[in-house]
């Protein structure tokens, strides 16, 4: 099974939350990552001033926070297929964190 190397080279901030995103495919996704903040490292990204800290690692050619928090480009390239997956770990970290608290 071949797996496809995805790099961003490009992103955009639309709105709140919301990123475009250019891939060296080619490829754009639009990507509203609210639902998806969540748990100990994506959590503190719900404050709008740190997800707007957004940086473009051309090392690793992802999207990097200043708390560490980062997505896989392959992840993010195939958003649309992912998505669900993600929202649906996302709130298993939310109710586990609850549980702690």
């Amino acid at each position: 099974m071949l797996h496809r190397i995805s790099r961003i080279n490009s992103f955009a901030i639309l709105a709140a939350y919301t990123l475009r995103i250019g891939f060296d495919d080619g490829t754009e996704q639009v990507i509203d990552f609210e639902p998806v903040l969540h748990g100990d490292l994506y959590r503190p990204l719900r404050d709008l001033a740190l997800f707007n800290q957004v940086a473009l690692d051309k090392e690793v050619h992802t999207l990097v926070w200043p708390n560490g928090a980062d997505f896989d480009p392959a992840t993010l390239h195939d958003w649309p297929e992912n998505r669900a997956a993600f929202i649906e770990m996302a709130s298993q970290w939310e109710a586990l964190q609850d549980l702690m608290a």
